[in-house]
């Protein structure tokens, strides 16, 4: 099974962290949250809006399928997308709901494209043209910090309450700062431990107390403890 990453040059980086494909055999993937929206096609589903999730979910990919999606920055999505990231939250909706004839052409035009390049290069530009509104600078700024910082340090840094703060993120991002706090270091955690860390080695250095907060934050979000979640990535 592949999953390859691409970089989206240009001003559209400050909404759109990468575009991304995934195929190869009969198989599932496990995807943790990362409080990111995603717009994604795919050979059996079609063209969907993902919103934020909380916990893992299973993705099952057919034997010889497809998926190809584009992935916003926390926060980035809501003005895109133009749907609130709660209304999404742990969820999806067909992007015929949220464009009307404007998606079914575009999953048309997606369906049949030379190359999964050709594909996610067909969802970038359709969200070039709707990114108009520029994403909430603070959000982006708390975003950055909260993987590394207390949620009353970010806010104090930004100058803002924490209550405001909260208000804001959760508006934007589907869900409050301190949970987003946790999706960050997780992902950042499992990130390096795919890249071959240690896991005591990633705990200490993703702010965990011991091995053991890091274990029981990666069965809370992501549904298996790192060893596991090791294992089934390298199947």
């Amino acid at each position: 099974m592949g999953y390859t990453e691409h970089h989206v040059d240009g001003q559209l980086g400050q909404w759109v962290e990468c575009a991304w494909t995934r195929d190869g055999p009969d198989g599932h993937d496990r995807i943790v949250p990362d409080g990111c929206m995603d717009l994604i096609w795919s050979d059996h589903g079609g063209l969907t809006a993902v919103g934020p999730n909380r916990t893992a979910f299973i993705a099952p990919l057919r034997p010889g399928g497809l998926v190809v999606g584009v992935r916003m920055h926390p926060g980035a999505a809501p003005p895109v997308f133009g749907v609130p990231a709660p209304a999404l939250l742990d969820g999806s909706l067909p992007a015929s709901a949220l464009w009307g004839d404007d998606a079914r052409r575009l999953d048309e035009r997606v369906a049949t494209a030379a190359s999964a390049t050709d594909r996610a290069r067909l969802l970038v530009a359709f969200l070039a043209r709707r990114a108009t509104v520029a994403p909430d600078p603070l959000v982006r700024a708390a975003a950055q910090r909260l993987e590394r910082e207390r949620v009353a340090d970010v806010a104090d840094t930004l100058a803002v309450s924490q209550r405001h703060l909260r208000r804001l993120v959760s508006a934007q991002v589907g869900y409050g700062p301190k949970l987003l706090g946790r999706v960050l270091r997780l992902r950042g955690a499992l990130e390096r431990a795919r890249a071959g860390a240690e896991l005591a080695e990633v705990a200490y250095e993703a702010g965990y107390a011991d091995q053991a907060h890091f274990s029981e934050d990666c069965r809370a979000l992501a549904g298996v403890p790192p060893g596991r979640f090791l294992q089934d990535a390298a199947a």
